[in-house]
């Protein structure tokens, strides 16, 4: 069964730096394209930072961006100077036949459960 599986530190104090981990499992994550989106409450989901089988990245922001790690069949968002305004759930993503329209995943074929960030002081 193919699954994703988000981790990583929950809060933060606003300014701070946070790394989140995506781990595929059933699938080869190094044939697809990755991407990590969030839902803030009471709002839509957002694509931050997505790139390509090939190594195309794209982010909302210059705070923001995602590696990938084939070879642990594991993606990562690198978050800095974190703002309260990022307190987010975070989703990764993945699609083999997906594209990275600038830092949003297209069609993904499999969503994370997700991960709550809290940016708070």
């Amino acid at each position: 069964e193919a699954q994703l599986v988000e981790s990583g530190e929950n809060s933060v104090r606003p300014g701070g730096s946070l790394r989140l981990s995506c781990v595929a499992s059933g699938f080869a994550l190094e044939d697809y394209a990755i991407g990590w989106f969030r839902q803030a409450p009471g709002k839509g989901r957002q694509g931050v930072s997505c790139i390509t089988k090939d190594g195309d990245i794209g982010s909302v922001n210059s705070r923001f961006t995602i590696v990938r790690d084939n070879s642990n069949n594991t993606a990562y968002l690198e978050m800095n100077s974190l703002l309260p305004d990022d307190t987010a759930v975070y989703y990764c993503a993945a699609g083999r036949w997906g594209v990275c329209f600038s830092h949003i995943l297209m069609s993904p074929d499999f969503w994370g459960r997700g991960t709550q960030v809290t940016v708070s002081s």
